[in-house]
Parts: C-alpha cells; sequence; structure tokens
C-alpha cells in the first residue's frame, strides 16, 4: 500500500535496481577522486614545507623562499583537482586549455615583473651583491640596503635612495667594491719633463712607507707610465684594506704633494709663451702675427 501511495519512490527504487552497476562505479569514482583530493592537499603541504626547509638550510632568501614553496604548494593543489575531476568523468582536457590560455595570458600582461622575479630569484641565488656592500649595479652606485623579490635598494653617498628593478640589474655590469677584504689604490701624476726618474720615484717611495695603513707585503708600483706631450706621467699603486681605501687614497694624495712641493719638484700644467722676434729693420708680411715698426710679433703656445 505504501509503495502503491508513493509512485515516485518506486520508480526510485526501480532506477536503482536497473542501474546498479553505473551506481556503484559513480560511489567508487566519488570515493577516489575524494581519496586524490585529499592524498594532494597533503602531499603539496608536505612537500611545500620540504622543499622551504631545503631553500632556508642553503641561506637562500626568506622572501624568495615563502614565495616559490607556496607557489609549488599552489601547482600540486591545481594538479590534484584536475585528477580529481578526471576520476569522477569530467573531460580535463577543456580545463587544462583553459588554465594554460590563461596563464599565456597573465604571462604577457606580467612579463616585465616576471622578468623581475625571475632576476630577484638569481640575485638571492648566486649573490654577486649583498645587504651592507658598496656595489655599482649599472648606472647606479650606492650600498646595498635591500634585495627584494622585484627591486634592489640602494642608498648612494649623498644618502639618497635608489630603487633598481632586478631585471635591470641581471641585464647590466655589477661591480662589488666590498667583496674582497682588500683592495688596490691607484694614484696618476704628471710632473715636468725635466724631472729625474730615480729622484721622483723616490721621493714617492718614502711616502709610500712611512703609511703604516698601507699593506707593504703586497709591495707597491711607482714607474713611469706614459710620456705625455707636455709631462711625464706617473702611477703608483698600492693595497690597502677596503675600511681603509678611501683614507688611504686621499692621504696619499696630499702627502705626495707636500713632498714633492718639499723637494723642488713641479707639477706638470699647460703654459704659454709669447715670443717677439726681430725682423732686422725689413718689412715682411706677418705671420701669426702683428706687424709693428719692422718687428713681427709672433705668438707661440707652448705647453710645459
Amino acid at each position: 500500500m505504501e509503495i502503491q501511495a508513493f509512485p515516485g519512490v518506486r520508480q526510485f527504487i526501480a532506477w536503482v535496481v536497473n542501474n546498479e552497476p553505473a551506481i556503484v562505479q559513480g560511489v567508487i569514482n566519488m570515493m577516489g577522486a575524494l581519496l586524490i583530493l585529499v592524498s594532494g592537499i597533503f602531499i603539496s603541504r608536505v612537500v611545500s614545507s620540504g622543499f622551504m626547509r631545503l631553500m632556508l638550510t642553503r641561506n637562500v632568501d626568506q622572501t624568495i623562499t615563502q614565495f616559490c614553496s607556496a607557489l609549488l604548494r599552489y601547482a600540486l593543489l591545481a594538479f590534484a583537482v584536475i585528477a580529481a575531476l578526471g576520476r569522477v568523468g569530467v573531460e580535463t582536457s577543456s580545463i587544462i586549455a583553459v588554465v594554460g590560455a590563461a596563464g599565456l595570458a597573465i604571462g604577457l600582461a606580467l612579463q616585465g615583473s616576471l622578468a623581475n622575479f625571475a632576476a630577484g630569484v638569481l640575485l638571492v641565488t648566486l649573490r654577486p651583491i649583498r645587504a651592507g656592500e658598496y656595489a655599482s649595479v649599472g648606472a647606479v652606485a650606492g650600498t646595498i640596503e635591500e634585495v627584494h623579490i622585484f627591486s634592489t635598494t640602494l642608498r648612494t653617498a649623498d644618502n639618497k635612495v635608489v630603487v633598481v628593478p632586478n631585471g635591470k640589474i641581471i641585464a647590466s655590469e655589477i661591480i662589488n667594491y666590498s667583496r674582497q677584504k682588500e683592495r688596490r689604490v691607484d694614484i696618476t701624476l704628471g710632473v715636468a719633463c725635466s724631472t729625474s726618474v730615480e729622484h721622483l720615484k723616490g721621493v714617492i717611495k718614502t711616502v709610500v712607507l712611512l703609511d703604516p695603513r698601507i699593506l707593504h707585503a703586497r709591495g707597491h708600483t711607482i714607474r713611469l707610465s706614459e710620456f705625455a706631450p707636455s709631462s711625464l706621467n706617473f702611477v703608483v699603486r698600492v693595497w690597502a684594506e677596503n675600511a681603509h681605501y678611501w683614507d688611504v687614497y686621499y692621504d696619499l694624495m696630499e702627502n705626495i704633494k707636500n713632498a714633492l712641493d718639499a723637494n723642488q719638484i713641479s707639477l706638470a700644467y699647460p703654459q704659454m709663451g709669447v715670443h717677439l722676434h726681430e725682423s732686422g729693420g725689413a718689412i715682411h708680411p706677418p705671420i701669426n702675427g702683428t706687424h709693428n715698426n719692422g718687428i713681427t710679433s709672433l705668438t707661440e703656445t707652448t705647453l710645459v
């Protein structure tokens, strides 16, 4: 009587009986999809956590590590979701195509930011520059404040803060002045052509040896480097600790100048000489000068 009173229930029972294999298979597929999803969530957490620990043990920047581990986790979750949908019979090829097209569009729209991010990963991994070091990156030189994911912050010598995109840093040359403990001080000076080479070298050597901050164990170079049109150019090269570089440079310049003055050695500088030539009473057409009462004034410029 109850079954006859509820014909819908009777039809449902008949449908279950007739479609029992499909229902059983559907339940199995649903349980399999649920198992895949739960396993994917567990595996994504374990793998991302292990990846984070591995990156931290290699002293990779924490910001980069967190971003990469999160990216890996979501990628594994997306793979698990697609696998679960495929287990219950959903056509996943169209979903993969849509996700791929969306990823391509996002990549094209954010190619500049992605390039800066990739450059930031390289900077943190390879570490050509570190916080606290003084470096030149492209056209900017300063102390490295922070290396972020997308940009690097520098503080210049005149206390300006400059933010440089990481893509530009990787694409240009990087000169790190602080990485090595020792640095060479190079000074070039020009003296008069009549100066005695050995005398000048002895004077400069005395100045170099009196400075205790110079690393004398590494030797020094005081040599004539060039015969210039108006001077003899010498190079002075000494080594100093990186922390004392600028003090040694400026003090050495001043001490060399004082020593040259004390030994009557003149630095080269351009001079102009004016010479008057007697014409012997004859009138000649002026050449590069003025003609006045038989005297032709010739002006010659001489660099001494």
